[in-house]
């Protein structure tokens, strides 16, 4: 059988978790600590990551998960630049035609 990856839990540093059963342990062990729960951040690109408040930006900056996500009209927004509001395209049909 093939050795499978162990993380470190954030909220506990003597837990060592299967990657694959990690975000269930997050859930619980959050609940557990509240007061580490407090000081950390959840990382806007892969919820498994819990950092420090204070290194979330840094975080962001350089997380291996931040994908840049690219729009139909074949333009490319930054995962970072969120649009503010939806707006739908114009539409083609006339239905009093």
């Amino acid at each position: 059988m093939e050795r499978q990856q162990l993380a470190q839990c954030p909220y506990d540093r003597s837990h060592l978790i299967r990657v694959s059963r990690l975000p269930y342990h997050l859930v619980k062990c959050q609940r557990n600590n509240p007061q580490v729960a407090r000081t950390l951040a959840t990382c806007p690109f892969n919820a498994t990551h819990r950092v420090p408040r204070a290194e979330l930006q840094s975080h962001v900056a350089s997380c291996p998960n931040k994908f840049q996500l690219d729009l139909p009209n074949g333009t490319a927004m930054k995962q970072t630049e969120v649009p503010t509001t939806w707006q739908p395209p114009p539409c083609q049909e006339d239905w009093e035609a």
